[in-house]
């Protein structure tokens, strides 16, 4: 979907349809007020019959109006006005941009920016708008004999503003879609199946980005980690003929001197949990377990399509995590990059394992801050569903900063504690660390276990098992949480 910004009048639009908000109990917007006085009150008249449902989200499209060029206008209801809302504004964007995805209509005028939101300004607004329509046209048919071809569908959209649109506004619309971009790249690579995206497939993508963008790439191979000391990892590795990769991003769009924020995501392409193996049913879905990596690739892209003033550090541990006769035990011991050693009590923990020697990798950078991404725990799920990440950080003011971005994009995440007494649910008779905590608070449990390698700097986690991805009939990769990681990399580059 193509997107354009400008200044108009919604009654003299030719577009092929205009879309208007209406609130509960049939207050019209400015536009559709516009609309309405130009046919005569016929909007006012259908509304009065009870055509459009009060509540956010709902639709109605209505063809050959009189008096206005467009033959269609398709009003959404944005709920009560008292009760407008982040939430309310994108149920009506995400419900406008259903019923275009269906429309005979090749092009759309789109006026639901100019509802007024506590707190949030016309540059939010647009930029909220582009992500979820550009999103909506997301498709994953790559490996599909035929591709959905559909004649239906909106191509071309215009924003329409009260005034001549600047340069902030032109930027918000560009910022929506490089966030959808982004995510678009995350949910592909989470919805490809682990005979395609492998770690070395992920390698690949990562010299693609670099190519198309200014970001620099570099691929460690299993020799590489092995001078690196790099056992934790490749103690997960051990079991799979799929080699192992560990791939460095850097992108550098700000100062030299200033220091970077790294992004550290888990990428086990397929997890069978090992010798640890898991019950068959749902394992297709462990093709999933790589959507850290997937968000840390999306959130490049994304910012390189910005370009960002801010310079950011991708790390991906990527591996298989399989069964096989050269397969880690449970009970085998391993030192980390660090020089921690595990005992391996749980092979099916093998996240924070690779996750860990990435995160002794990122002390070399002098980071501002470090973030985690992984699909770590299934308690994580238990605890927070499927709606809302899980945060762990050991610096508040920089989980703050996390929540607060989440918030503002729509990608929310959750603060669990990170107090020294569940420290004390990790102890082993062998070795330094278990990888696996003592029973219950296995979301924490998990976080205290990585919070052993990021003594030297600021540091966060967030765990995704319950919002990478979806299951039954939506299944597919979500695409978060780049608009998380973007909204947080945008408030720290000061735009």
């Amino acid at each position: 979907m193509e997107f354009t910004i400008k200044a108009g009048s919604p009654e003299k639009l030719k577009n092929g349809c205009v879309v208007a908000g209406v609130l509960a109990g049939g207050e019209l917007s400015a536009a559709a007020l516009a609309l309405d006085e130009a046919c005569d009150g016929a909007i006012s008249t259908i509304l009065g019959r009870g055509e459009l449902d009060d509540k956010a989200g709902a639709t109605l499209m209505l063809h050959a109006l009189p008096g206005l060029a467009t033959p269609r206008v398709l009003l959404v209801s944005l709920g009560k006005r008292d009760e407008l809302s982040d939430k309310a504004y994108r149920d009506a964007v995400t419900a406008a941009a259903r019923q275009l995805a269906g429309s005979v209509a090749s092009d759309a005028a789109f006026c639901l920016a100019e509802i007024e939101l506590p707190k949030r300004d016309l540059a939010w607004r647009l930029a909220q708008a582009a992500q979820i329509l550009k999103d909506s046209t997301y498709r994953c048919d790559e490996l599909k004999s035929k591709k959905e071809e559909s004649k239906k569908g909106v191509r071309k959209l215009v924003f329409v503003v009260k005034n001549k649109a600047g340069e902030q506004l032109e930027h918000a619309v560009r910022r929506g879609e490089a966030v959808a971009e982004g995510m678009a790249l995350a949910k592909t690579l989470g919805n490809l199946p682990a005979n395609v995206c492998t770690p070395g497939y992920l390698a690949t993508t990562a010299r693609k980005l670099a190519k198309d963008h200014k970001v620099k790439v570099e691929v460690l191979d299993r020799d590489d980690m092995e001078k690196l000391g790099m056992g934790s990892l490749l103690s997960v590795a051990r079991g799979s003929h799929e080699p192992p990769k560990f791939i460095i991003l850097q992108y550098k769009g700000g100062k030299a001197k200033d220091k970077p924020v790294v992004l550290v995501g888990k990428g086990v392409t397929f997890d069978t949990g090992g010798i640890s193996l898991k019950p068959g049913e749902g394992m297709d879905e462990m093709k999933y377990d790589m959507c850290g990596a997937a968000s840390v690739l999306g959130t490049f892209k994304a910012i390189a399509r910005m370009e960002l003033p801010i310079n950011v550090v991708g790390l991906i541990p990527a591996t298989e995590n399989m069964p096989g006769g050269s397969a880690t035990k449970p009970g085998d011991i391993v030192t980390s990059m660090s020089g921690q050693t595990i005992e391996v009590l749980n092979t099916d923990a093998e996240g924070r394992l690779i996750l860990c020697d990435a995160l002794t990798y990122a002390e070399r950078f002098e980071p501002a801050a470090v973030i985690d991404i992984a699909t770590l725990t299934g308690a994580c799920i238990i605890a927070l569903g499927n709606l809302t990440s899980g945060l762990l950080a050991n610096d508040d003011a920089l989980a703050a900063e996390l929540l607060a971005s989440g918030q503002a994009a729509g990608d929310k995440a959750w603060q669990l504690p990170l107090w020294d007494e569940y420290q004390d649910m990790l102890k082993s008779n062998f070795a330094d660390i278990p990888n696996i905590g003592s029973k219950g608070a296995g979301t924490i449990t998990a976080a205290c276990f990585l919070a052993r390698f990021t003594k030297a700097y600021k540091w966060a986690h967030l765990d995704i098992a319950g919002t990478a991805w979806k299951s039954g009939a939506e299944k597919g990769a979500t695409g978060r949480p780049v608009p998380l990681l973007t909204e947080f990399l945008i408030g720290r580059a000061g735009h």
